[in-house]
């Protein structure tokens, strides 16, 4: 048997570095298990960096491990004010969770930058240097300062298919009873109904639509949710890149800003759904070949959105169940009882490669647990019905909301582009103004500065500007455009009408 033979397969090593950090959190983020026999289960999502090396071995860096298997109702969401998680599905907190570890990669960047007066070198992220560009293809837009370091791709790892469209064949071989759930509505039910509401298919309903959105599955006596399914949003995001609204502020969509392979157990895969689901010739396909900015000729390595189709990559199913000891039963597998899905959800992410006291976001629960597997912590959490645990999501207030909330994430780029906690240790107005003259970070995130301060509500964040330069506009056209193709995209509205002041907790008394 040659060496080569020896050296287990990427998406296996993928699988095992995940799993290995979630083993290696505490209990109280795990599915129980009863003593009948029976247990939770629960679906868990990794993102992991991929770095080239010059050796036969690609170094790989888990970035974030999340589970979770529930979602809000659609009358909750106007009660959240951005302070609860609307989706908790293990993938979308997987998204979520990278983009928090990216923001605070560029954050550390910038503290290093301003510490040490000189350009610091991180594994993943780097300056843009926008004077390599070639002039022929450069656009007018005005990229943000940060992109993802070359040799670096994300992949994405599931212990099971994403619910919704990919997931579609699988879960019809696995029903006891084949017939879809009934919709109860007189409607024209598809993608070519008039209506967005009547077109997003309840989660399990009508087997014989395929290519459309659909909602998250819950129980058929539960309340309607609007949180489109997994497979939809992982669908959008080869489009939008991986990047969310407050990421594009400060990290430009490069190639690899996009997954590059999504890693599944070879029995959750169904190539026909993943196929019509994500692939090239599939849904998506009338988006293969465009790119925001409309550039001719756009290269392959431009700046700027395109649909991109990612890698679907197996790991053999026995080296899963050796692994996964809460994935959900299957029909054929007896258990003394019934089992049910899990309500908490563990998040870990990884610690920012420089550290400085600037950049700690305070509450994280990162100080209960400095590492996993040499892995140093960024934030830990324990997540129930969208907050932190022993917190109320009907009455949701500051010292719940997850790091991953929007709350949160507006409030840290808020403090990355403002340099506010950075100024800290300055003490003279002397002081900052000789401090902002020697330091580039003053300038490269003048703009993105420029565009979110005095902003009052989340829904201006998200709203595009008037300047036909600025990225956050032209990530919306793209994302406009998908969801076009997509069909029957209805949003999770109105949970945008607040401002960073929910995150001033007025219980807390001033000593």
């Amino acid at each position: 048997m040659s060496g080569a033979t020896l050296v287990a397969s990427l998406p296996s090593r993928i699988a095992s570095l995940v799993h290995s950090h979630f083993d290696a959190l505490p209990t109280r983020s795990k599915p129980s298990i009863f003593p009948d026999g029976s247990r939770e289960w629960i679906p868990m999502t990794g993102i992991v960096a991929v770095k080239e090396e010059n050796t036969s071995l690609e170094s790989l860096h888990c970035i974030a491990v999340t589970t979770g298997a529930k979602c809000l109702s659609a009358s909750h969401i106007p009660r959240c004010r951005g302070l609860v998680l609307h989706d908790c599905h293990a993938e979308i907190l997987a998204l979520r969770a990278f983009n928090y570890w990216l923001l605070t990669e560029c954050h550390g960047f910038i503290a290093e930058e301003m510490k040490c007066k000189n350009t610091p070198t991180s594994s993943f992220v780097r300056r843009r240097n926008q004077s390599n560009q070639d002039p022929a293809s450069a656009s007018s837009i005005d990229w943000p300062p940060f992109e993802l370091q070359p040799d670096v791709k994300i992949y994405m790892y599931c212990t099971c298919a994403p619910c919704g469209d990919a997931s579609m064949e699988l879960c019809m071989a696995t029903q006891e009873d084949a017939t879809p759930w009934e919709v109860t509505r007189d409607a024209n039910i598809g993608p070519n109904s008039e209506s967005a509401e009547e077109s997003m298919l309840d989660g399990r309903a009508h087997f014989s639509l395929l290519g459309i959105v659909r909602r998250k599955p819950a129980r058929t006596d539960a309340e309607s949710t609007r949180s489109k399914s997994c497979s939809d949003k992982i669908a959008l995001r080869q489009v939008s890149s991986l990047l969310s609204c407050e990421t594009t502020r400060l990290v430009a969509p490069t190639a690899n800003s996009y997954l590059a392979g999504f890693i599944l157990p070879e029995d959750e895969i169904s190539r026909v759904g993943c196929d019509r689901s994500f692939g090239q010739n599939g849904r998506m396909a009338a988006l293969a070949g465009r790119s925001w900015p409309d550039i001719q000729d756009c290269a392959e390595n431009q700046v700027g959105f395109r649909f991109r189709p990612f890698d679907i990559l197996s790991v053999p199913a026995e080296e899963v169940h050796a692994m996964w000891q809460f994935s959900k039963p299957k029909p054929t597998e007896v258990l003394p009882k019934k089992s049910k899905p899990g309500n908490a959800s563990a998040v870990w992410t990884a610690a920012p490669s420089y550290s400085h006291s600037c950049v700690i976001i305070p509450d994280t629960g990162s100080k209960s647990l400095p590492a996993l597997r040499r892995s140093k912590t960024g934030i830990y959490e324990t997540l129930v019905n969208g907050v932190k645990q022993g917190n109320k999501a009907s009455a949701p207030g500051p010292r719940g909301a997850s790091s991953l909330s929007r709350a949160k994430l507006w409030a840290l780029l808020d403090d990355i582009v403002s340099l506010r906690a950075c100024h800290t240790s300055l003490e003279t107005a002397t002081d900052l103004k000789r401090h902002a003259e020697s330091v580039p970070a003053e300038q490269y995130l003048e703009t993105p500065r420029r565009t979110i301060q005095h902003l009052k509500t989340y829904e201006d964040l998200k709203r595009i500007g008037d300047r036909l330069e600025d990225p956050l506009r032209v990530r919306e056209e793209a994302t406009q455009d998908a969801k076009k193709v997509l069909k029957g995209w209805l949003p999770n509205a109105k949970d945008d009408s607040w401002g960073l002041d929910v995150l001033v907790d007025p219980k807390k008394r001033k000593r």
